[in-house]
């Protein structure tokens, strides 16, 4: 039975004793599944219970053993932004993972021996289907980032094909572009002779018919090394046979699948062969290799030769992997800004570019961690300065749902500091008219309720030193057009 958590309550799955006497049965029964915990970015922690990952014990909970536990994990929690935390119970030693700011999935391994035992699956609360939709405007070379960790037990069922599958067809679309040019044997029949004829099927097929001058011919022909592109169309192949299977369904995968097609289509030349995954590692271990996309490119070929989540026999256990949904949603608010400053003639610069940075210089910079002002998105027009912050945070929603005195004090600090930072922006430009905006996430039923009455914008103008600054805090909905 899968261990699925997504609260303080913890449940343990029960585990069946059959007895010895029935030999056969007893000796050929199916494996226990592995629990797999799950959660939601910025949500409520998990509860691990001790019993997959501790030894039996006379005493119940994790003893000695909660130090071990976290330190053969650190890994797996970095990766996903998890901050762990030990408290007290009822049972003695209490064990909460608390969600942060990345999705994706990471394997859990048991304090005693090490080995993988479990998992663990941190999914975006605003779904899956608003981060592909996001993925798909923005482009999905803005993937996951996969870690060298075993697989995640259960989460090839927890996590939608199409999430593994996007990136997987960007690195062999970037594989094809970057393949060296080599020699294949082409056969074609022709008027005049080429290369070596291909005399039996000349006398079979056109001399005792009478068409003397229809010549078969065989030749060298310079092409981007024709069996890698074999090996690349059966990827692509079983990529879309594991979206058309598992989740044809669903726009996203739909998307994917077309991607998948045209890069099929552009493979027609050649005809699919199955990559050895010992060929694959002695290639990736060669050392002669230099170009990155050719490298992970080889990397993708070797997860979906192994079934790594990715379609086949194994599709309950996946990659490991995370995504950072602050850097997901500021990269969607910068798509939405350069769309928006199109229509104006707008310049449009970005941080993530290095296009804005401002370097501090403190006098003595030893005592100082802070060495540049970097803003998301400025867009210039004539004298006008809009200055674009990206925060992935439900202040916006909350500020209008609950109101400022419902907020928890922790919020309203946190939502201050945005402000405070952001306005700090504005003092960088010397412009007559100044705004600054704060964007921050929310769900469509809460963002078409807010545009209906107009409120997904909040305004306020501020005049100082004979200059007008106008703040903003706006509302977008999380992957919606």
């Amino acid at each position: 039975m899968l261990l699925r958590i997504g609260t303080e309550k913890v449940v343990t799955p029960k585990r069946r004793h059959r007895p010895a006497s029935r030999g056969y049965f007893q000796k050929f029964r199916s494996p226990e599944q592995k629990p797999l915990f799950v959660a939601s970015d910025h949500g409520s922690p998990v509860t691990v219970a001790p019993d997959f990952f501790v030894p039996p014990q006379r005493e119940k909970g994790w003893g000695p053993f909660a130090e071990s536990f976290l330190r053969v994990n650190e890994t797996a929690f970095e990766c996903l932004e998890v901050s762990p935390g030990i408290g007290a119970g009822p049972q003695g030693v209490i064990i909460r993972l608390h969600p942060g700011g990345r999705t994706g999935a990471m394997p859990l391994r048991s304090a005693q021996t090490g080995h993988v035992v479990g998992g663990i699956v941190i999914q975006p609360r605003f779904g899956w289907s608003g981060v592909g939709r996001i993925l798909s405007q923005i482009g999905w070379h803005a993937s996951p980032q996969f870690v060298d960790l075993p697989l995640v037990p259960g989460s090839g069922r927890e996590v939608p094909p199409w999430v593994l599958a996007g990136p997987v067809l960007m690195r062999l679309s970037s594989l094809l572009k970057h393949l060296h040019r080599g020699y294949r044997y082409a056969q074609e029949t022709l008027s005049k002779p080429r290369g070596h004829i291909v005399w039996n099927k000349y006398i079979s097929d056109s001399l005792s018919t009478g068409r003397w001058h229809h010549i078969p011919c065989r030749y060298p022909e310079l092409s981007n090394d024709p069996y890698f592109r074999s090996l690349v169309k059966w990827c692509l192949e079983r990529v879309r046979m594991s979206l058309t299977q598992s989740g044809g369904y669903d726009s996203n995968a739909g998307a994917l699948i077309e991607i998948a097609n045209r890069l099929i289509e552009e493979l027609k030349d050649v005809n699919p062969i199955f990559p050895h995954k010992t060929e694959l590692d002695s290639r990736l271990k060669s050392g002669q290799l230099d170009e990155e996309d050719v490298i992970r490119g080889l990397e993708a070929m070797g997860w979906i030769v192994d079934e790594r989540g990715l379609g086949g026999g194994r599709e309950l256990d996946g990659l490991a992997w995370y995504l950072t949904l602050s850097e997901l949603w500021e990269q969607y608010v910068e798509t939405v800004a350069r769309r928006e400053a199109a229509l104006i003639g707008a310049e449009v610069r970005v941080g993530r570019l290095g296009e804005t940075t401002f370097p501090i210089r403190w006098n003595d910079s030893s005592i100082c961690g802070l060495s540049h002002l970097i803003p998301d998105i400025v867009m210039r027009r004539g004298s006008h300065i809009h200055i674009v912050d990206a925060k992935y945070k439900a202040h916006f929603a909350e500020l209008d749902e609950k109101g400022w005195r419902r907020l928890t004090e922790e919020s309203r600090e946190t939502h201050r500091a945005d402000f405070h930072q952001i306005m700090s922006y504005a003092a960088l430009f010397d412009a007559k008219e100044t705004t600054v905006t704060l964007v921050y996430p929310l769900r469509k039923a809460t963002f078409e309720y807010l545009a209906a009455k107009g409120k997904d914008i909040v305004r306020a103008d501020m005049t100082y030193g004979g200059r007008l600054i106008r703040a903003e805090l706006r509302g977008l909905p999380f992957g919606v057009n």
